[in-house]
Order: C-alpha cells, then structure tokens, then sequence
C-alpha cells in the first residue's frame, strides 16, 4: 500500500523544480480536465465542472441581486458586423477564428466564432433600444468564446473556454460609470470572500484596456510563481460602440442621445488563479465555500461490523449542513487519504471501530494536514467552525504571500534586480508616457497590472524615465 500510495504522489513534479510542469500535473492528476481533440481546448470533467458551477452559481446570484437578466446570443458573427467598431476588431483580429463553409457550400461572407459579443449585443440594443424608458439594459450571458491562442494551457490560456460576459447600456456616463465600479466589487468580493484569493483592483493602463474601451478596471492576484494574473475585468464604453452601431435613444425632452454601455467578464480562466494561489505539492487545496465537497467521510477497517453503518449515519446527520460525501469503496485508507488531498477536499473525516468506542471521530485539515479528535456529541458544530478556519486561513496564508511578493522600486535598475531576487507585484512610479511603460516591458517582460485606487507616493520620479512622476502602478510578470 506505502508503495502504491507513494507513486500517486510521485505523478506531481514539486513546484520548486518546474512550478509549469507541477500546474499541468495538478490539474490532470486532481481529475479536473482532460485535453480536447483540437489544440487548445479542454474537457473539463466532472469535478472541475463542479468547482466552476459553484463560482457561477455565487456570481449569477450576485448578478440578479444587482438587477441583471440572463440572456443568450448566437455563436456566430457575420464579419461586416464585427468590421463595424475599428478598435474592437483590431484588437481581437489576431485570435479570431473564421468559418468559411456551410457543409460543402461556401459562405458569402465569413463567419467569426465569437471572441467575445460586443457587436452582436450593439446591433441588438440598435434595434430594441428607443425612448429612455427602455433603459438601462442589465444583460449578462453565459457561454462559451474562441480566441485562437498561439500558446494553450488548461483554465489559464485555452483556445476555448467558458465564461460570463456583462454588457449593459444606460442613459448617462455616470450611470455606466456606477455599473463599471459596481461590476468591479462584485468580482473582488467573489473572489477574496468565496475563493480566498486576495486581489488588487485598480484601473488598465490604455495599453492594456481593453480594445474599444474609455477605461478598463481590473482585479490582479498573484500566484505562488510570483506572477500575476488578472482575474476579472469591468469595461467601461463610453458612447464610443454606440457611435458606431447607431444605438441611441429619445431623452425625457425628446431629444436623441447615443448610450453609454459597459462590458465585464469573468472565465474558467479564475480556476488557474484557484490552482496555482492554494495548490501544494499534494495537489489543489480547495477553499470550502467554493468547494463541491466540504467533507469527505473515509471509513477506517470498514469491513468490520458496524463501521459503514455508522459512517452512512454520520453523512445523514451532516448532509444538511455542510456539503458532504462518503467513500465506501474497497480501495485502502491510505490511497484514499491521497486521493482526497489531491482534490483538496477541505476536511477528511475519519472513524473506524476504535473511533466509535470513544464516539469520536478524527477531523484532518487539508490547509494544514493537523488532526483533531472531536466527540461525535460536537462534531456538527466543531465542523462548521473548522471550515470557515480554514476558509480564513487560506485567504490569510495568500494574502501573506502576497506582500511578501511585493516590492518597491524607484530606478529601472533596482525595478530589474528585484523582479530578478524576489518576483511578484513591483509598486513604481510612472510619467504616464506609453514609451516608458514599453520599454519597461521590452527590458525585464514585466508589464503594468493596475494602477490601483489607492494611490501611494513612493518617489517623486517616474521608475524608467527619471521624469516627474504622475501615479503609481502596479507591475509583474504575468499569465
């Protein structure tokens, strides 16, 4: 059994030795995807569907409690229509996958698989959207987005994936304003709160907003590697998509008045930033509020009198109260001890004969690998304690992690030497000059994360150029 088990362990690389490598090995070997017949696409099996469907279910809540309704548009966009905005389509050009065919017939006119639906929602409002009672429009759609990548790997950078995408319209720029800011916190709140991952939010650069966009607001986290990875985006329009699309609206006056819309999104993308902030050398460490099971009951010597009974018992009494769940199978305790810290179960349940003399049972924590014994007479309570421990434990442990990541720099040559001794976030000043921010890129491949809401004063002159400074960004090496 020692044998057996030691092998399992075996299939992950250490993240010490190719953190790259230890990312691929979790996410095959915890069982959350397997790989697509086409390069860059994934099958995300059951287990991993089932971490995402319980961020989708928090986030869709979060959405009708903003007033937000469901919607689904076509996968396909005509390339007139996405020829319509300039900016848009050249910054999405490169990725765009074409259909050109229609069984043996070829298309007039070719078809995009949808990189993402901006234009499809802008014809729609053009047409539907007349008096200002009509708004605002509160849309959001789940689905699924092609951007053919050069370079693919699972939840972090694939061919396809799935996700939500936002796209409101309102009669003001403050009220789309209000939308883009609001989207934004929801974001942040989902994920510190239900993923324990601690996020940095601020505004893109216009190198790094989105194509078509007044501004983009972001959230950055900050993986175990020292980069960073933006976790989810809240665009605001502007009137900018409605000049192209013609989308306007007749004002209390009578008036015409062009929308002013917001676009934000959230993808499968945040299950990568799950893996590599929690992940450890025994595979994921699942967060328990995001968690498809919380508990994992292994029965121990289970083939003597009375011990499945009990275990079976025992998940009756707590399935009403944490998610719970049992394995009775016939493979050793041992092999599923390391099945279960593979998959990051939060807390393992242990009881055997010995266990249910004492009327006890031994709770293991997947954060932590500490044990405790606790009488069967306190389990319901100690347990939902213990969960939210180690939900505030992970949050803590990252956000540690964090700042210790996290470095100040006031010249290019400390900027260089510290993203080289101790890579993370990097807080330096900037002039604001679009050549500073590249040559800052082009020098060390860090680029601008955010220039974050809450503004520091960390030297008076820009980091690259030695010209008076205008804000502080946050910079990193990224995914």
């Amino acid at each position: 059994m020692g044998k057996k088990n030691k092998q399992f362990v075996e299939k992950i690389t250490a993240m010490e030795d190719d953190f790259a490598q230890w990312y691929t090995d979790v996410v095959k070997q915890a069982d959350l995807v397997d790989y697509g017949q086409v390069r860059g696409t994934m099958i995300i099996k059951p287990y991993g569907y089932a971490i995402w469907e319980n961020i989708k279910d928090e986030l869709d809540k979060k959405f009708k409690q903003t007033g937000h309704t469901n919607v689904a548009f076509p996968l396909f966009i005509p390339e007139s229509l996405l020829q319509k905005e300039k900016d848009h389509v050249e910054g999405f050009a490169p990725e765009v996958a074409w259909v050109t065919h229609g069984g043996e017939e070829e298309l007039t006119e070719r078809l995009a698989i949808r990189p993402t639906s901006e234009v499809l929602f802008c014809d729609y409002y053009s047409k539907n959207i007349h008096s200002y009672r009509d708004l605002p429009k509160l849309y959001n759609q789940w689905g699924n987005v092609v951007r053919w990548e050069k370079t693919t790997r699972p939840f972090l950078r694939s061919s396809e994936f799935h996700w939500q995408e936002g796209h409101t319209a309102h009669a003001t720029d403050e009220d789309a304003s209000k939308e883009t800011n609001q989207m934004l916190t929801i974001y942040a709140d989902l994920v510190e709160e239900y993923l324990a991952i601690p996020v940095l939010r601020g505004k893109k650069t216009d190198k790094e907003k989105f194509a078509g966009a007044k501004y983009t607001l972001t959230i950055e986290s900050l993986m175990h590697d020292g980069k960073a990875l933006q976790s989810g985006t809240s665009h605001h329009f502007g009137s900018g998509f409605a000049e192209a699309f013609d989308i306007t609206y007749l004002d209390e006056n009578g008036d015409s008045q062009y929308v002013h819309q917001t676009s934000w999104g959230l993808s499968t993308r945040i299950m990568g930033a799950l893996i590599m902030v929690h992940g450890d050398n025994r595979g994921l460490v699942i967060p328990p509020r995001i968690a498809p099971t919380q508990a994992m009951i292994v029965p121990i010597a289970q083939h003597k009198e009375g011990v499945l009974d009990k275990a079976y018992e025992l998940r009756d009494q707590l399935k009403d109260i944490v998610r719970v769940d049992i394995d009775a199978s016939d493979k050793m305790p041992g092999w599923k001890f390391n099945e279960y810290e593979m998959k990051g179960i939060p807390v393992r349940i242990e009881m055997g004969p010995k266990d249910m003399e004492k009327e006890q049972v031994v709770l293991v924590r997947r954060d932590t690998g500490e044990k405790e014994f606790v009488p069967l007479t306190e389990l319901q309570t100690r347990l939902t304690a213990l969960l939210e421990e180690v939900q505030l434990n992970l949050y803590t442990k990252a956000k540690n992690h964090r700042d210790k990541k996290t470095s100040i720099a006031t010249t290019i040559e400390e900027f260089s030497r510290v993203l080289y001794e101790n890579p993370g976030f990097i807080k330096a000043m900037w002039c604001g000059d679009l050549a500073c921010e590249e040559k800052i890129k082009e020098d060390t491949l860090a680029t601008s994360r955010c220039i974050p809401f809450e503004q520091e004063q960390v030297a008076d002159i820009c980091v690259c150029c030695g010209k008076p400074a205008k804000e502080l960004v946050f910079w990193a090496k990224a995914y």
